[in-house]
């Protein structure tokens, strides 16, 4: 099992940009509060331009926590760009053969996604850069997953919601991550599953050539559910798009028969709850509620 307990170590280390000890306290704070010992990857505080060093560093930070049976789950500390430079360089067998929870949302949807290919499942949660800013919900979220508790997951309803209930695993993330892995071993699996997206500081054109691309490649096809979290930030042209994100979603999905939910908490969000990624869940969809539930 992967459930953690108190007493239990998790790792903490960054794939893409650095960090500081400083910005960790508030994480810090609430990990221990919840019985938890804290292991910082070697690296962790390392610098290399933006990254939190090198790619050999990051990439050394990852497997030693992939390898050590005492950690018990590993946090990535924030996202930002990096995480692709080291995804071919892992050596997950180890992982497979004794699973822990890997955590983060944004850049670390590379790791959500190529896991996911091998079978691993993840959670889609909060980091420490945003711990201090996070809700009590969604730090709620992530300990209740981490400790095994339940974690259902309530929103209101939208007026673009499409009904239905459906079970399935849920995979996704970042949507522009999500779009730059296309046709690489990381290319995200949607056939049979419930897709979940999210995105931040784009551009709407951009949010559409995404969107048109997935669709082009198939990615709906055989999709049993959508989940669109935070489209946050959203940046326009000069010229209006002439949509938002969430209307060119759902331009771009309305021929399909699976439910969709929009203004799903999780994403770049202070209220951005844990989604587990790769294990069987339940998503119901109506005119009253939107509930996703884990069947264990």
């Amino acid at each position: 099992m992967r459930n953690l307990k108190i007493g239990d170590k998790i790792g903490i280390i960054s794939t893409a940009r650095k960090i500081s000890l400083e910005e960790l306290k508030p994480a810090i704070k609430v990990l221990e509060s919840w019985g938890l010992k804290i292991v910082f990857g070697d690296n962790l505080f390392s610098s290399d331009n933006q990254f939190s060093g090198t790619i050999e560093q990051r990439t050394a930070d990852l497997q030693s926590m992939i390898d050590d049976d005492s950690i018990k789950a590993i946090l990535c500390a924030r996202g930002g760009y990096g995480t692709v430079q080291i995804i071919d360089n892992i050596d997950f067998s180890s992982l497979k053969k004794n699973p822990k929870w890997i955590i983060g949302y944004s850049d670390v949807t590379v790791l959500h996604s190529h896991l996911n290919r091998l079978g691993i499942a993840t959670l889609h949660a909060i980091m420490p850069i945003n711990f201090e800013t996070n809700t009590k919900e969604s730090l709620g979220s992530l300990k209740n997953s981490l400790f095994g508790n339940e974690n259902n997951i309530l929103c209101e309803p939208h007026s673009f919601n499409k009904f239905g209930k459906v079970e399935a695993e849920v995979v996704g993330g970042n949507l522009s991550i999500l779009y730059s892995l296309l046709g690489s071993d990381s290319d995200i699996n949607t056939d049979g599953k419930i897709l979940f997206i999210e995105d931040l500081d784009e551009y709407l054109y951009h949010i559409d050539r995404m969107m048109m691309n997935l669709k082009r490649n198939g990615k709906f096809e055989k999709l049993k559910g959508l989940i669109v979290g935070g489209m946050s930030d959203m940046n326009d042209n000069a010229i209006p798009f002439g949509k938002t994100a969430q209307e060119i979603i759902l331009e771009h999905t309305r021929e399909y028969n699976f439910p969709i939910c929009f203004g799903f908490p999780a994403g770049h969000l202070e209220d951005n709850r844990c989604i587990i990624l790769g294990e069987k869940s339940v998503l119901e969809i109506s005119a009253k509620k939107v509930r996703l539930t884990y069947s264990y």
